[in-house]
């Protein structure tokens, strides 16, 4: 569904330059990858790349295949495709955000059908159905504000769920809970993508957690350069 190779972003120049390099990433349909590294190691580059709200500056292949023919991605953003790379994040893409992202002026109902909504796509139960398999069918009619910290990271999942995407992003969807907060989110979120066989990256600095959740893995490693500026690469399973 997602094949990368020689994918290359870089930010500011000099001792302040950043450069993140993706020898390569395939991921099929139904894949589940934790990409792990410690804060600044590249992480959320590497969703906001996926997430197709980055260009990149090089890439040998960038292919998402979100129906039956891929889709050069590389080719949309040299054509300024903005959008058809628009379309192409409201329809297959779902991203978990590390705060949440939740809209305080809505319910949590309205939260999660948001994404239906602005799709144009029928009530099909899917809501109420995420919400009670997310534990959180007895809080659809409060506000984001009347939530735990928890509760709301499983709004934002089940909102980034709702409309059946191919591709499912969370950056550190567990940074701010607890540890057994951060080991239940988390293993709602795996057990979703899971059951709708949804392709999930899910970028953490907690590697036990992530292999607790039967994540596969790959590490972003960095080094400095002559020019004082930081590479990361993206590394093989392991």
């Amino acid at each position: 569904m997602l094949d990368m190779s020689a994918v290359h972003k870089s930010r500011g120049a000099g001792s302040q330059r950043y450069s993140l390099v993706i020898p390569r990433l395939q991921l099929r349909g139904g894949e589940q990858l934790a990409v792990v590294g410690p804060s600044g190691c590249g992480k959320s580059t590497l969703l906001d790349l996926l997430a197709l709200v980055l260009a990149p500056d090089q890439a040998g292949r960038f292919d998402f295949t979100p129906a039956n023919a891929p889709l050069d991605i590389a080719k949309l953003w040299r054509a300024s495709q903005q959008g058809t790379l628009a379309d192409l994040r409201s329809r297959h893409l779902g991203y978990v955000l590390q705060t949440g992202g939740l809209l305080g002026f809505l319910d949590v109902r309205g939260n999660i059908e948001l994404s239906r909504k602005l799709l144009g796509l029928k009530d099909d139960g899917s809501v109420t159905r995420l919400a009670g398999q997310l534990d959180i069918a007895d809080q659809l009619d409060k506000k984001p504000a009347d939530l735990s910290v928890g509760q709301r990271q499983r709004v934002s999942c089940a909102r980034a769920l709702a409309h059946a995407p191919r591709l499912l992003l969370a950056d550190e969807p567990t940074a701010a809970l607890d540890p057994l907060n951060a080991e239940r989110v988390m293993q709602l979120l795996v057990a979703q993508a899971r059951e709708h066989g949804v392709c999930c990256v899910v970028a953490t600095h907690d590697e036990a957690l992530a292999r607790a959740s039967g994540l596969q893995v790959r590490r972003i490693s960095c080094r400095r350069d002559v020019d004082g500026g930081v590479t990361a690469t993206l590394g093989e399973a392991c």
